[in-house]
């Protein structure tokens, strides 16, 4: 189908802006940029408890945010990684996102202000992620989680970091992941499919963002096929946990998203995979413009609702 008419009338906006791309920009204009998108989403909604912190990490401190809705638990938790290249995004920047989550998938969201690019390249943002979730299942109790109900997820760079800390935590026998929720995420290194030469230019994230974002989290370092860098090209993708897969139809991570969900499947994994067709990168960030892409919340939700209902609500 055409670009939906909500994506296009917010490129249209956009562009009568002169807003250039991002790979035009510097790095603080970017970030400053990237503050606008939270004017695009709906009203925040009240969770009975939101709470900034710190954790302890690899590199020093990490600041999370804690949203815990009303009610008893123990319930699951899922722990948030943000989108944004790995450059650009914060916690104020999927602050609604993650209000919404916790509300409605009824678990405890804890949100990561990981390392950014090109101050920290990789693998500091994923060093931070996966930090973040050991750090989760062993403070179950303080948190009022249950730590066999734990997930990950994120959009975007956020989906990327999510799918790694799948990855490693298989690889390193924790901890147990039991649901990872990936938003159009970035899982390869690839400028030869054929979204990248389909949807290239003129939906809001282009090839040449893209390479813009890759360059500065990759810095100087060369990773060569590493999975944690490009889950894409992992050997093995067996033994991870279920997977919700969200692409967008004019967005150039398309194919590679859905290749990695379609590998995941092929392993034996679970797999929820769905395309939402005339929508363009980033719609998760601009749902306010886009309300139609709120069903892409909704279809996470579905998936990651059962996943982390407990053995005693199963029966």
């Amino acid at each position: 189908m055409p670009v939906h008419p909500e994506a296009q009338t917010l490129l249209d906006a956009l562009a009568e802006q002169g807003m250039p791309p991002i790979e035009c920009m510097t790095v603080p204009q970017a970030r400053e940029a990237c503050a606008a998108f939270i004017d695009l989403q709906p009203p925040p909604e009240d969770v009975a408890d939101v709470t900034d912190r710190t954790i302890p990490g690899p590199a020093g401190d990490i600041p999370v945010r804690i949203y815990t809705p009303a009610g008893a638990g123990p319930r699951g938790v899922l722990v948030y990684f943000h989108g944004g290249g790995w450059v650009i995004g914060d916690l104020e920047t999927v602050d609604r996102p993650c209000r919404t989550f916790a509300n409605a998938a009824d678990v405890v969201v804890v949100s990561v202000d990981y390392r950014l690019a090109p101050e920290h390249v990789q693998p500091a943002a994923f060093d931070d992620c996966y930090a973040a979730t050991v750090w989760v299942a062993e403070h179950a109790d303080e948190l009022g989680v249950d730590p066999t109900r734990l997930a990950v997820g994120g959009d975007s760079a956020g989906g990327h970091l999510a799918a790694a800390v799948s990855l490693a935590a298989r690889d390193r026998r924790g901890p147990e992941i039991a649901f990872q929720m990936l938003l159009y995420p970035v899982v390869d290194f690839d400028w030869t499919s054929p979204s990248i030469t389909d949807n290239g230019e003129g939906y809001l994230l282009g090839r040449a963002t893209m390479q813009w974002f890759w360059a500065h989290y990759l810095g100087a370092t060369d990773p060569g096929d590493d999975p944690i860098a490009f889950p894409l090209r992992a050997g093995d993708v067996s033994g991870l946990p279920p997977a919700f897969v969200g692409t967008a139809e004019y967005d150039p991570l398309r194919d590679e998203g859905e290749a990695y969900a379609r590998k995941l499947e092929a392993a034996g994994t679970t797999v929820t995979a769905t395309r939402y067709d005339g929508m363009i990168h980033g719609f998760l960030w601009t749902l306010g413009a886009t309300p139609s892409g709120t069903r892409m919340v909704d279809d996470a939700v579905a998936a990651l609702r059962p996943a982390l209902r407990s053995t005693a609500a199963a029966a």
